[in-house]
């Protein structure tokens, strides 16, 4: 009985730390919101804050209400929403060409608001259409990065409304372009940018007064956005704000808890900032994207998150203020600041951070409180995909490697449970020895655990072991980019997600669509399948509640596992079919009956024994 009891312990620690899991991390309430539609115009302007950083005009092109710590920017642009092509063709532009980048920096405005990637496509097919990342203002979602100075007495500042001059019409690696601007009253503006030939743009602002006043500017960068984006609203994954902010460290604010923050300076404009912080980057994040403003990382600067209202649109803001710069008469100054844009690759993302000594950059990529386990399991999935040139068979060797590590713990488990089976008829007779005195049943049964050398919970380790193994893979499949369209062989062609086939037009052969509702497919079935046998190792329970428990297990999990990512699948079948294995082998070695065929045989002869009852009834 001890042994059964452990066994319905273990199966409904799986089941719920499956469910909670389940529920956790998938099931939980999804965020979101459709888009707005329309954009509204404003033309006013603001007089300089109490601060010393000037308010600018909010019409098109120019930071808006400026308040301590922030720098909110253009409002939307009149005429109503246009198609992208359209709000593209309305600046003169120099194009943006890269290995991994496409797009455009507009000249009216300066901004980097046009940048497409050409590595990654919406679907699995090729032929789609790329991953579009930043678009300009007056399309239905404007996303882009902007740089500049704001001060006070120093004449017209660049704002959105300013048209530069480039030396050159095209942005390349190794090909940096100029920008240069004058603002008629002594200041004239440079504005050099730099991409190398991954995500990274480096772009220093100069300024020469040529005046005869000195002025103070400060310089800023930063990430804006219009509208809440549409969220998948995982728990286990982080969309929305990001940065890592000097000694404060990581800091992470979905939308809607930017929205719950208190107001800075005015009603309209509310968020959080960190001011004297040194090192770090804020920006914003997507599942597989990202677009972060990046200071210098040995100047303390102001950070801040923003959340303002234009219209009937939300605007969501990462913002870089460096500190104030006095030019004097005949004098210079110079800011220099990054700009990442594009996907969250690990290696390139980790290159980064070393290379360019961005604090905490990968921090970017949201490997969660188990960093510990999900970066190693992905560092051992990428080893292994640059040996065999595929994620699924580096699942497959990563499982067996694992296998091979927990080997020892494994075998004492598995050793233990066949010595538990090996002393059923003395735990029996000790059951009917001591029926009426259960204190007395206890201990006879730990004099015979101690006289046999058995734990009775060693069963347990197997799993235990399992769980941190299955939501580590289950991280790294959902949010490492790497996982994107990753395919396996014959029909998964994407292991991060679910396998596309279904039972209910038996696996593509009837010509309908399967529904969304109800997903299982073949490799859920497969899983299901291998679970169902490794059950079926064991003797069965006494107890009926015990023995139905066990029976449904298989089939809760095929249904539950339907709509995981492939890949996470695949390694809970191929974990449990070398499992089989392992504890077939150890069975035999410890001379124990191995009950499968036998559970197997029993299951048929009992569905034959219901049929004649049915048919002499």
């Amino acid at each position: 009985m001890g042994n059964d009891k452990t066994n319905m312990i273990v199966a409904i620690a799986l089941s719920l730390a499956v469910l909670l899991g389940w529920n956790y991390f998938v099931a939980a309430p999804r965020v979101e919101q459709q888009r707005q539609a329309a954009l509204q115009n404003k033309a006013a302007t603001q007089p300089a804050g109490p601060d010393g950083v000037p308010s600018a005009s909010p019409k098109e092109g120019g930071p808006a209400n400026p308040v301590p710590g922030t720098l909110p920017g253009a409002s939307g642009a009149g005429g109503g929403v246009v198609p992208r092509e359209t709000a593209i063709a309305r600046s003169p532009r120099v194009t943006i060409d890269t290995p991994a980048l496409a797009g455009s920096i507009a000249l009216k405005g300066g901004r980097i608001d046009d940048v497409s990637l050409k590595n990654y496509h919406e679907t699995v097919d090729d032929k789609s259409p790329r991953i579009v990342l930043l678009s300009p203002t007056g399309t239905e979602n404007p996303y882009y990065a902007e740089f500049g100075w704001v001060g006070q007495n120093a004449g017209p500042l660049p704002n959105g409304d300013t048209v530069w001059t480039a030396d050159a019409e095209t942005l390349a690696p190794g090909k940096p372009v100029t920008l240069s601007y004058d603002n008629g009253a002594g200041l004239v503006f440079k504005r050099i940018v730099a991409v190398d030939d991954k995500f990274l743009f480096t772009v220093r602002d100069e300024v020469e007064n040529k005046g005869a006043n000195a002025v103070s500017l400060y310089p800023y960068s930063l990430v804006s956005r219009w509208g809440k984006p549409h969220t998948q609203g995982y728990y286990v994954l982080h969309e929305g704000l990001i940065g890592v902010l000097g000694a404060d460290g990581l800091q992470e604010y979905t939308y809607d808890h930017l929205a719950k923050e208190p107001a800075l300076g005015n009603a309209s404009t509310k968020g959080k900032t960190w001011a004297g912080v040194t090192g770090g980057f804020v920006g914003i994040t997507d599942k597989y994207w990202a677009a972060a403003a990046i200071p210098d990382q040995s100047t303390p600067y102001t950070g801040s998150f923003t959340e303002r209202t234009d219209g009937a649109t939300k605007v969501y803001q990462a913002n870089v203020l460096g500190n104030v710069q006095v030019v004097q008469p005949g004098a210079s100054a110079a800011a220099t600041q990054q700009l990442f844009a594009g996907a969250k690759e690990v290696n390139t993302v980790n290159a980064y951070q070393a290379n360019q000594n961005i604090k905490q950059f990968d921090l970017l990529i949201d490997w969660g409180w188990f960093h510990f386990i999900t970066k190693p399991m992905f560092r051992a999935l990428d080893f292994f995909f640059h040996l065999f040139g595929n994620f699924g068979v580096s699942i497959l060797v990563v499982t067996f490697c694992l296998k091979l590590l927990f080997l020892p713990i494994a075998n004492k488990s598995y050793q233990s449970m066949a010595k538990m089976k090996a002393v059923q008829p003395e735990m029996a007779s000790i059951r009917e020895r001591y029926a009426d005195d259960k204190m007395k049943q206890q201990q006879a049964m730990m004099e015979l655990y101690k006289k046999e050398k058995i734990n009775p919970v060693a069963g347990c380790w197997p799993v235990l072991i399992q769980i941190p193994v299955f939501f580590a893979l289950y991280k790294v499949l959902f949010i490492t980019i790497e996982m994107r369209h990753a395919p396996f062989f014959g029909w998964i062609q994407d292991l991060a997600a679910p396998d596309p086939t279904s039972f209910l037009n038996l696996f593509g052969l009837l010509p309908y669509a399967a529904p969304d509702f109800v997903h299982l497919g073949i490799w859920p079935i497969i899983m299901g399948i291998t679970m169902f046998i490794q059950m079926k190792m064991n003797p069965a329970p006494p107890d009926p509640v015990q023995a139905q428990i066990f029976t449904f297990m298989p089939i809760v999990f095929t249904f539950m596992l339907g709509s995981f990512p492939a890949g996470l699948v695949i390694y809970w079948a191929w974990n449990n079919t070398l499992s089989v294995i392992q504890q077939y082998v150890i069975m035999r070695r410890n001379g124990v009956k191995v009950e499968l065929w036998d559970n197997l045989r029993g299951i048929f002869r009992g569905k034959a024994a219901d049929k004649n009852a049915v048919a002499k009834n």
